[in-house]
């Protein structure tokens, strides 16, 4: 089998599971690095693996613009040519269908794009969308789907429900390779019962997993959340549940809480790159004067190798002079801080003790909103390349 998943423990609405994939095991619930051009910004896969991250995204649009899927697979798939031995996920380049919404035409048949680029097409139909990502080689795969805006007028929601579902049938019918797990994507705006109907549809395609899109753009958390409990709870228990493109550490938590077991989101290292570090007790904005001169190290409760090493002090100079080492040292120090709050969750989930933990950290981190977070997956955007 491509993928199975076991449900090892359980703590109100809460999962701890595993994944198993031809490149290895996933603990559940987990984060993943986005790796959208075949490269988590700014480190290396050494250094992703000391951080023992499980699982990292790739994108399925940005790849076949550059360097183009035919090139990767002829290099040995994706694991070879960006030497990562860890399971990897690409999605279909649906959300590029959102974020690049002036750049591309949409029917039944598929979407054209104009590449953001150099203007040339590319067309992703629901076929070409699982050729693409079966040359790619990833373990687990994404339907091509429709992600509309959370100010969408409801038929243009429910337009974009009905063509992911019917992409959904022809993406399983077009899968040849049997040792990836492809995963149905749930649509359906911030209507719960639409979600519902798309989660109870997708799920007689009997996929071996399921994913929640469309959030995290642009409504406010609170309505996010709402829907999510519905949603979530459509899902089979026994398959695992991705929500993609969510969000900040608050998110993660609120998202566990839910039953959700795996997430995504260019935070950590976009947020990096910007001298922006996450903490146990919020977000650090290094940039700041008050930074000049601290000689305490980025967040006392982290082990990571920048914390161990690097004052505030030293990492607001790296900013300051425009140093390539400033954006790798924080990057680096945004995934460990994400990673670790997962593995806390999962030993809570373990041990019954979830509720408190996650009282614990949303009171540390303050009640924190998304804030930044209308980001998403790593479409693109005028003021940065794919994150």
């Amino acid at each position: 089998m491509a993928l199975s998943f076991t449900l090892l423990a359980t703590d109100g609405q809460a999962r701890r599971g595993r994944l198993t994939t031809p490149h290895g095991p996933v603990e559940t619930p987990i984060f993943m690095p986005v790796g959208t051009a075949a490269t988590v910004k700014g480190l290396t896969p050494a250094q992703l693996l000391d951080l023992d991250a499980h699982l990292i995204l790739a994108n399925t649009y940005h790849l076949a613009l550059r360097p183009g899927s035919e090139l990767i697979a002829d290099l040995g798939g994706l694991h070879r040519f960006m030497h990562w031995s860890r399971p990897i996920l690409t999605d279909s380049g649906g959300y590029q269908v959102f974020s690049l919404a002036e750049k591309r035409d949409i029917s039944d048949a598929g979407v054209r794009f104009r590449s953001h680029i150099d203007g040339r097409p590319l067309e992703l139909t629901p076929e070409r969308a699982i050729a693409i990502q079966e040359q790619l080689g990833a373990d687990i795969i994404m339907c091509l789907d429709e992600c509309p805006s959370s100010v969408d007028a409801e038929p243009a929601i429910q337009e974009a429900m009905r063509r992911t579902l019917q992409w959904a049938e022809r993406c399983r019918a077009a899968q040849r390779r049997s040792d990836q797990a492809l995963f149905g994507i749930v649509q359906g705006g911030l209507n719960p019962a639409w979600r519902i109907a798309c989660a109870e549809a997708l799920i007689k395609l009997d996929f071996p997993g399921y994913a929640l899109g469309g959030f995290s753009v642009g409504e406010p958390t609170a309505q996010m959340l709402a829907v999510l409990d519905e949603a979530a709870a459509a899902l089979p228990t026994d398959k695992p549940r991705y929500l993609m493109g969510v969000g900040t550490p608050a998110d993660l938590i609120e998202g566990v809480a839910r039953g959700i077991d795996l997430f995504d989101c260019v935070l950590p290292t976009r947020n990096g790159r910007n001298a922006q570090a996450f903490t146990a007790s919020g977000t650090v904005k290094l940039r700041n004067a008050g930074h000049r001169t601290d000689p305490s190290p980025l967040d006392p409760e982290c082990g990571c190798y920048t914390c161990q090493h690097f004052s505030r002090a030293y990492l607001h100079h790296l900013f300051s002079a425009g140093e390539m080492l400033g954006p790798t040292l924080v990057s680096l120090h945004n995934i460990a801080f994400y990673l670790g709050l997962m593995g806390q969750l999962r030993h809570a989930i373990e041990a019954g003790r979830f509720d408190a933990v996650r009282a614990e950290w949303l009171t540390k981190l303050g009640g924190a909103d998304r804030g930044t977070a209308d980001h998403n997956k790593g479409g693109w955007h005028p003021d940065a390349a794919a994150p």
